[in-house]
């Protein structure tokens, strides 16, 4: 059972790291792929001897140049360290106008406190029953494995809650975690994540996020989780503008009745959960009673606030809120 958690943790480490791993080991040029990895094995061996082994290769973006070079940690199975290396840029022993000795040695630094928070982090929600499959591009947020209904949502908020709380915990009173306002974890079903792509890196998160999840969210106040917990969803793209498309035309023919040139902006705003169901989303829907020179909404100071179901359908009435906007900044919509 240990050691197949541990290589679980592994496949989870090996894709999280990718973005917040990353070292610019210079800015430009074009070499290939194999040179750059020879280069930075190069770089490894002589700074690092016996401590880094490279895994993976893959050319970076057009445009940037140079390639992104995977390590394995070998005295720490978790670790994962990604340099992106420039052979020309590498070669005169500055990497991007730094020593690269000192930038490898803080890229392995941090790729050993990564897994290490990363073992935390999951050994925290496997204590209380929730394997983590996965985790967002920045080692946050860690993806569970739930299924949510109107019968199950509170119990299982609840319980993923007091989740947070032991890593929370076990991070100790002076993490960033434990410091912080708020944390995040992303439900996905027990269908969706059988499926996964049982690779790495954007692969396994892609098979996850093209299909419609939960994001719940727990206040911190001096290390305390609100356990209760709220969620909303979130859609893939095109099930996400059919939502919107749905509750923006609705409100706006409710509101013709009053407003009959009314226009409603299309900006999407976050759909809450209402408490103990996963069928009912409450939300906030902008518009301008009257649509300005070119029969648009921008900088709307008005609001509806809807209730729907899970198309988009209004249920019950709709609230209007007003003065919103300060001036033509930042909204300011009250909570909900």
């Amino acid at each position: 059972m240990a050691g197949s958690r541990r290589r679980r943790w592994r496949a989870v480490m090996t894709g999280v790291l990718t973005g917040s791993l990353t070292v610019l080991l210079g800015a430009c040029g074009v070499v290939g792929t194999e040179d750059d990895r020879r280069a930075a094995e190069e770089l490894a061996e002589k700074h690092h001897p016996g401590q880094l082994t490279a895994i993976g290769a893959r050319t970076l973006f057009p445009g940037t140049g140079g390639s992104e070079v995977t390590f394995a940690v070998t005295d720490d199975r978790d670790a994962v360290v990604r340099l992106r290396i420039d052979t020309d840029k590498a070669r005169g022993g500055l990497c991007d106008g730094k020593d690269c000795a000192r930038v490898l040695a803080d890229a392995v630094r941090r790729g050993r406190q990564q897994a290490e928070d990363f073992r935390t982090l999951a050994t925290a929600f496997d204590s209380c029953g929730y394997e983590v499959v996965a985790l967002g591009p920045t080692g946050t947020p860690p993806y569970v494995v739930a299924e949510l209904t109107n019968e199950t949502v509170a119990k299982v908020l609840g319980e993923i809650g007091r989740c947070v709380q032991r890593w929370v915990e076990a991070s100790g009173p002076e993490s960033a975690l434990a410091k912080g306002q708020a944390s995040y974890v992303n439900v996905v079903s027990p269908a969706v994540a059988e499926r996964r792509d049982r690779g790495k890196g954007s692969d396994l998160l892609a098979s996850l996020t093209k299909h419609t999840y939960f994001s719940a969210s727990y206040a911190i106040e001096q290390g305390r989780v609100d356990t209760t917990g709220s969620a909303r969803v979130v859609r893939p793209f095109r099930e996400r503008q059919k939502f919107g498309e749905t509750v923006q035309s609705a409100v706006e023919e409710r509101l013709r009745a009053t407003h009959p040139r009314v226009v409603v902006g299309d900006y999407q705003w976050i759909w809450r959960l209402e408490p103990g169901r996963v069928d009912r989303q409450t939300g906030y829907v902008l518009y301008c009673p009257e649509p300005d020179a070119r029969g648009r909404c921008v900088n709307s100071d008005d609001a509806a606030l809807v209730t729907t179901d899970e198309r988009g359908v209004p249920v019950g009435k709709i609230r209007l809120v007003h003065d919103v906007r300060e001036g033509t900044g930042a909204l300011r919509l009250p909570p909900y």
